[in-house]
Order: structure tokens, then sequence, then C-alpha cells
């Protein structure tokens, strides 16, 4: 049951790498236009942060649950909270420029910033 455990968490943080990706990759392809003051969201960026909310949820069930069964160690609920925070900001952002035809170039290096910030706080933290 432990293997199984591991698996799905091992699928789970791919999942969230793609969705991460997906955010990080739309913000990329646009970083010209947004020098140029027309970026816009992408649906890729749309998806991509709902992907890393809901792996980010799953990834946390599943780690609370190896450490229930004391098959890993205690999950840092800080950091749990803190990279939820961040997503949240990032998904409101998303969501509420996905209709505009242009999203002015602060809010959009906001979402690329809060990508890589979410990223930094998993492997540093």
């Amino acid at each position: 049951m432990e293997l199984t455990a591991e698996i799905l968490r091992n699928s789970l943080i791919v999942l969230h790498f793609i969705g991460f990706a997906a955010v990080f990759g739309g913000f990329m392809t646009q970083m010209k236009s947004m020098a140029q003051g027309t970026a816009k969201i992408i649906p890729a960026m749309v998806h991509g942060a709902w992907t890393l909310l809901a792996t980010g949820l799953l990834l946390v069930g599943v780690r609370e649950w190896m450490a229930i069964m004391e098959w890993a160690p205690e999950l840092n609920h800080m950091k749990i909270g803190v990279k939820s925070v961040v997503l949240t900001v990032l998904i409101v952002l998303v969501l509420v420029n996905k209709k505009k035809d242009l999203v002015k170039a602060p809010v959009f290096g906001a979402i690329g910033a809060l990508a890589v910030l979410n990223v930094v706080l998993a492997v540093f933290w």
C-alpha cells in the first residue's frame, strides 16, 4: 500500500509540474507582447492555474494520508498555507484578466512572478 501511495504522490507531482509549465510557458510566450503592452492571458495559463490548484490539493491529501500511516514525516502546514495564498492570488489574477484583450504589464509580470515564487517555495522551503 505504501508503494501505491508513493506512485500516486509522484504522479500528482508530475501533473503539478505540467500545470506550472502551462502557466509559466504561457507567460513566457507573451513576454514580447508584454513589453509592447499587448499581452493577454492565453487558455493554457487558465488551465495550468486550475491544474496547479487541483493537484496541489490532492498532493496535500495524499501526504496527509502518508503521514497518518507513518510512511512519511508530518507535512509543513505553514509552507502549504503560504503556497496556497500565492496560488490563490495567481488564480484570481488569471481569471480576472482572462477575458481582457490586453493585460497591463505589471499585472502580467505579477502572474509570472507568482508562478516562479510558487516553485521557489516548493524547492527551497
